[in-house]
């Protein structure tokens, strides 16, 4: 076995959690490494904030401390800012949300200290003005997230462009970002047709109960559907640089 060493480190974290003590000669034969490599594989876990402790001696031993009841997160210091800069960008997309907040709170409380200056300083140089037409609820993401991981329906309020309302029952494909707008893909099965929506013209959205044979998306991906004869007959374009949109309850 060659482990590259970050699959090592995490392979010896996994071996620490199981509980016990694990001697060096036992983490290295598991591992199919050197003792000597086992010491500094234990020695980058404690830099990622994580309380390995070594028993001395010929029989050297290493446990994770029993007073730790969560692990920090293992994330490189890069990651971290990936993970903080996107928070950023969903908090501009939920204004009215407060759990893009909430999960910066919790993710300080997890990550070791130098990693949680990282997220600190990531977190004051970043900011993200509010986005033409936002206002999604994380609420109506969530449930298209579930339908689709499911096989599931959901049924929901739009109201077109013109404001005329209509009730949806659907199969969601995937919700996407173009020109500034969120959009469902979705099939309409009232309907028995593709469609797109915007999602902030959805609302009372709610899943409905049962497991269905998705219908197959008829392209290869939505970003061709979307210049295809079929797309746009689908759904006429809003304007310029945005992607079509369905067009009344019909």
């Amino acid at each position: 076995m060659d482990l590259d060493p970050t699959t090592r480190t995490l392979t010896m974290l996994t071996l620490l959690r199981s509980g016990g003590e694990w001697t060096a000669a036992d983490l290295a034969e598991r591992l199919g490494a050197s003792i000597r490599t086992v010491r500094r594989d234990a020695q980058r876990l404690r830099r990622l904030g994580y309380a390995v402790e070594a028993r001395p001696g010929p029989g050297s031993a290493y446990r994770l401390s029993p007073e730790v009841a969560l692990p920090p997160l293992l994330f490189t210091a890069d990651e971290v800012t990936a993970v903080v800069a996107g928070l950023h960008l969903i908090r501009a997309w939920f204004p009215q949300e407060a759990v893009a907040s909430s999960a910066l709170l919790k993710l300080d409380q997890v990550l070791p200290r130098p990693l949680r200056r990282r997220a600190a300083a990531t977190d004051l140089a970043t900011e993200v003005l509010e986005q033409p037409g936002a206002g999604l609820a994380a609420a109506t993401v969530g449930a298209i997230a579930d339908a689709v991981a499911s096989d599931g329906r959901v049924r929901f309020r739009y109201a077109d462009r013109n404001g005329r309302p209509s009730t949806r029952l659907v199969e969601p494909y995937r919700h996407f970002l173009r020109a500034g707008q969120w959009y469902l893909v979705a099939f309409d099965v009232d309907r028995d047709d593709w469609r797109t929506f915007r999602l902030d013209r959805v609302s009372d959205i709610a899943a409905v109960a049962g497991t269905y044979q998705p219908h197959e998306f008829p392209d290869e991906s939505i970003e061709h559907w979307l210049t295809t004869d079929f797309g746009r007959a689908s759904a006429p374009s809003p304007g310029p640089g945005a992607p079509p949109e369905q067009q009344g309850p019909g």
